[in-house]
């Protein structure tokens, strides 16, 4: 079965689990998230983005 989700939503509820839980205060979620950002924009992105498909590809079990 496959479920299809946006990333915005599972980063939504990890954020979520992480204020309630384990106490995590909003400014630092939102700082974090801030910083995601400014990552997207640095010479790091493609390295980012080429981690994160292999890692959604093994997750899936889609590598070929």
């Amino acid at each position: 079965m496959t479920v299809s989700l946006p990333l915005v939503l599972v980063l939504g509820v990890i954020a979520w689990a992480a204020i309630k839980f384990l106490g995590i205060r909003l400014w630092v979620v939102v700082v974090i998230a801030l910083f995601g950002f400014y990552l997207a924009d640095t010479f790091l992105a493609p390295a980012i983005d080429t981690g994160t498909r292999t890692g959604v590809e093994i997750v899936n079990g889609t590598n070929d």
